[in-house]
């Protein structure tokens, strides 16, 4: 197996592993704030598409899903279009609500299908190319790759277990 196909397995872990607790989400949960956290399982599915569609677009220079396909749209006004989650206040991560959860999957399904097709015109010199020379050591386009799945992964089971908390709707 040659890294672009592990790549490519990576991102279509974040929605495989959505799908083994989508049963789960539901409406009594999907908006909630446990604890107080600004942080509901809305945000966490949205910020998990949102930062690769983000990123994504800056590695291929496209423009993001999200404002090409409409996605900013869907989520409402409540959501600025240009927000992903990075360094947001709380204020504005609570404002992050759906109405209909499926919204939430249908981007992170576009979004992996984006990667999908991003990472098959890829090659092993592409992997290698430095991107950030702004970390010691310089990030090359496979480390941000992979740092961006990873955390898209932390993020769907961080929803995964906020999800586990609560009875089935």
């Amino acid at each position: 197996m040659n890294s672009i196909a592990v790549l490519q397995e990576l991102a279509r872990r974040p929605l495989d592993e959505l799908d083994l607790v989508w049963d789960r989400i539901g409406p009594s949960n999907v908006n909630a704030h446990p604890g107080g956290h600004p942080n509901s399982i809305a945000w966490l599915l949205w910020h998990s598409g949102r930062e690769i569609d983000a990123q994504l677009a800056d590695l291929g220079g496209q423009e993001q899903l999200w404002t090409a396909q409409g996605w900013a749209d869907r989520f409402g006004p409540n959501v600025p279009a240009q927000e992903h989650g990075y360094g947001q206040s709380e204020d504005t991560a609570r404002a992050v609500v759906v109405q209909d959860k499926h919204v939430l999957r249908e981007y992170l399904e576009a979004v992996t299908e984006q990667s999908l097709d991003y990472l098959g015109t890829l090659s092993e010199t592409d992997l290698a190319e430095v991107i950030d020379r702004h970390w010691d050591p310089p990030v090359t386009r496979a480390v941000r790759l992979v740092s961006v799945y990873a955390d898209a992964l932390q993020h769907v089971g961080q929803a995964a277990y906020v999800a586990g908390m609560d009875p089935v709707d």
